[in-house]
C-alpha cells in the first residue's frame, strides 16, 4: 500500500470535518438540550417525558405496531426472496417480482397513507370490489398495512442479496442425505440466513418506529412517538428542550436494533466456495410459492394503483370521466411547480455531493493506510442509528440562527448525513475487491495518488458511482421524516407540501405530486440502471 500524502491527509481532514460539523456536533447539541433547564442543567425534561402517559402510551404503540409490521414484512420478503431463489417458478414471474417490489421505493411515504384511503376508505376501489368495507383503515390497521408496504422492499433486497450467496449444492446433499422437507428447509435455507432474517426484521423496526409520513396521513387518533414528537416541536406551544428529551428516548430503539444486528453477525455463513446449482424441480412448491407471491405482489400494487386513477378522472369515485383538468392545475400552479423545483435540485445536489463524499469515505477508508481511517467506518454506524427525525431537531436545535436556517443546503446537508451508509457501504465493497497494488503500481510509474485514483480506480467504480448517485436522488425526492423541521414556505419540497395540501383536503394535487416523484425517479433508476449495465459491458467486452 501507498504511503500517505498530503492530499490524502487533506481530504481526509475534510471528511471528519463534514462529519464533526453536520452529524457530531448537532447531536452533542440536542443532547445538552436534553438536559438544559432555567437553573441549569438537571433530568425535568425527562422525568416530564417519563410522566406522561401520553407520550408513554405513543411509545408503546409504535414499538407494538412496528414490531407487528416488522415481524409481518419479514416473513413476506422471505417468501418473495426464497420465490426468486429457491424455487423453478416461470422465470419473468421473479423478473416480475424483483422489478415490482422496488415501486414503493419510488414514492414518499405520506403517499402511501393517502393510497391506503382510497383503496380501503368508504368509497375506495378495494373496498368497492367487496361491497364493504373490510376494516378500520384510521389508526392501527392503516399504520400496520402503510409500514408494510414501506418496509418490504429494503427488507426484500437484504434477504435478496443474501440469498445469492446461499450455496444449493447443500439442498441436494441434504436430499441424498434423506433429510425430510422441513430438516432440510431449515439447515440449508433457513440457518445460512438466520442473521439476514434478524437484520430484515431489525430495519423494518427501525424504519417503522422512525417513520413520520405514514401516521402523518392515516395514524388517525392512535398516537405514535414521531407525532407526539412532531406536535410537541411544532405545535401551538413548542417545547424545544421537552421535545429533545423526545429524540434521545427515539436513539434507544435504534440503538438496540444497531447492538443486535452486529450479534446478528455471528450467524451469518461465509462459503469457501461458491457453486450454483438449479433447485430439484417440485410442482407443489413452485406452484405454492409462484402463486403467494404474486398475490403478495398483486396486493401492493392493487393499493397504489389509485394513485395513478384519481388524478385521471373528474372526482373519483363519483365521475370517472377522464380528464387532465388536474395535472394542468399542478403545472399552471407556480407553488407546486417551484416546490417540485426545490424538490429536484434537493435531489440533484444531494446526489452530486453526497456521491462526492461517501465515495471519498471509502476510498480513504479501503485505499489509503492513514491512521484513523477506521473512525469513518464509526461515523458509518452512527448515520445508520440516527432517525431522520432526530437529526433534523438537531439541525433545527443548532442552526436555528444561522445563515443556514431556512435555506435548500441546510435540507441537502441533512439528507447527506442521514442516507450515508448504504452509498458509503456500496463504495466501500467495491473499493475494497479492487486490486491493492494499483496504487503503488502508480507511484512507481511516478504518477500521484490522485492521478491513479482518476485514471485507474475511477474507471473500475463507475458503475458502483452510478448506483450510489440514483440511492441518493431518489430518497432525497421521498424523504419527509429527515427535513419536516428543516423546510419553510420558500424551501418547501414536494413530500413536506403533501402535509400541508392534506389539511386543505386535496387529495388529487397530492396525487399528481406523486406521481411527478414517481416518474422522475423512475427516470433517473431506469438511467442510473442503464448506465450501469453499459460499463459491465465494456468491462467484460
Amino acid at each position: 500500500m501507498h504511503s500517505v500524502k498530503p492530499e490524502i491527509r487533506m481530504g481526509y481532514t475534510i471528511i471528519l470535518c463534514v462529519f464533526a460539523v453536520f452529524l457530531v456536533l448537532p447531536l452533542g447539541f440536542l443532547l445538552i438540550q436534553s438536559f438544559a433547564t432555567n437553573k441549569g442543567f438537571d433530568l425535568t425534561h425527562y422525568l416530564s417525558v417519563l410522566s406522561n402517559k401520553a407520550l408513554i402510551e405513543s411509545f408503546g404503540n409504535s414499538i407494538k405496531v412496528s414490531s407487528l409490521a416488522a415481524a409481518i414484512t419479514t416473513i413476506l420478503a422471505f417468501v418473495l426472496a426464497y420465490t426468486v431463489h429457491g424455487t423453478r417458478v416461470y422465470r419473468p414471474i421473479k423478473t416480475v417480482i424483483k422489478t415490482g417490489i422496488l415501486i414503493p421505493m419510488l414514492l414518499p411515504t405520506i403517499t402511501y397513507g393517502f393510497a391506503i384511503m382510497y383503496s380501503f376508505g368508504n368509497q375506495g376501489i378495494i373496498t368497492k370490489l367487496f361491497g364493504r368495507n373490510l376494516f378500520e383503515i384510521y389508526g392501527f390497521n392503516g399504520l400496520l398495512i402503510g409500514y408494510c408496504l414501506y418496509t418490504l422492499p429494503p427488507a426484500f433486497l437484504l434477504i435478496h442479496n443474501s440469498f445469492q450467496y446461499v450455496d444449493k449444492k447443500f439442498i441436494i446433499v441434504s436430499k441424498l442425505m434423506g433429510d425430510g422437507v422441513v430438516r432440510s428447509f431449515m439447515n440449508t435455507t433457513i440457518r445460512p440466513l438466520l442473521g439476514t432474517i434478524g437484520g430484515a426484521f431489525v430495519l423494518s423496526f427501525i424504519l417503522s418506529f422512525t417513520d413520520f409520513g405514514i401516521p402523518a396521513s392515516i395514524g388517525g387518533t392512535y398516537s405514535v412517538v414521531a407525532m407526539g414528537l412532531y406536535q410537541m416541536m411544532l405545535g401551538s406551544i413548542p417545547d424545544f428542550h421537552q421535545g429533545a428529551a423526545i429524540a434521545v428516548f427515539m436513539l434507544i430503539p435504534a440503538g438496540f436494533g444497531v447492538l443486535l444486528l452486529q450479534y446478528l453477525e455471528k450467524f451469518n455463513f461465509h462459503y469457501d466456495k461458491f457453486s450454483d446449482i438449479k433447485q430439484i424441480q417440485h410442482k407443489g412448491r413452485d406452484f405454492f410459492f409462484g402463486i403467494f407471491s404474486s398475490v403478495i405482489l398483486l396486493c401492493m400494487l392493487a393499493i397504489f394503483i389509485v394513485m395513478f386513477v384519481a388524478p385521471l378522472v373528474q372526482s373519483y369515485p363519483y365521475n370517472l370521466d377522464f380528464t387532465g383538468r388536474h395535472f394542468a392545475n399542478v403545472l399552471q400552479s407556480s407553488d407546486l411547480v417551484n416546490v417540485y423545483k426545490n424538490s429536484l435540485i434537493v435531489a440533484g445536489l444531494t446526489a452530486i455531493f453526497g456521491t462526492f463524499i461517501a465515495y471519498g469515505a471509502a476510498l480513504l477508508n479501503t485505499r489509503t493506510t492513514v491512521k484513523g481511517r477506521a473512525i469513518i467506518d464509526v461515523i458509518s454506524m452512527l448515520t445508520n442509528s440516527v432517525p431522520g427525525m432526530v437529526l433534523g431537531i438537531a439541525y433545527l436545535l443548532l442552526f436555528n440562527n444561522s445563515s443556514l436556517k431556512g435555506t435548500l443546503i441546510i435540507i441537502v446537508l441533512c439528507t447527506i448525513v442521514h442516507y450515508f451508509t448504504s452509498p458509503y457501504l456500496m463504495a466501500k465493497n467495491a473499493l475494497a475487491k479492487m486490486n491493492p497494488s494499483w496504487e503503488t503500481t502508480g507511484e512507481l510509474l511516478g504518477d500521484h495518488w490522485l492521478k491513479t485514483v482518476c485514471r485507474v480506480i475511477l474507471p473500475n467504480s463507475v458503475s458502483t458511482i452510478f448506483e450510489m448517485v440514483s440511492y441518493y436522488f431518489i430518497h432525497a425526492m421521498v424523504t419527509i421524516s429527515g427535513i419536516i423541521f428543516l423546510v419553510t414556505a420558500e424551501t418547501s419540497v414536494v413530500a413536506s407540501k403533501m402535509k400541508e395540501l392534506q389539511h386543505f383536503a386535496k387529495f388529487n394535487e397530492i396525487f399528481v405530486l406523486s406521481i411527478l416523484i414517481f416518474a422522475t425517479n423512475l427516470i433517473v433508476k431506469l438511467c442510473c440502471d442503464f448506465l450501469q449495465t453499459r460499463v459491465s459491458s465494456k468491462a467484460h467486452g
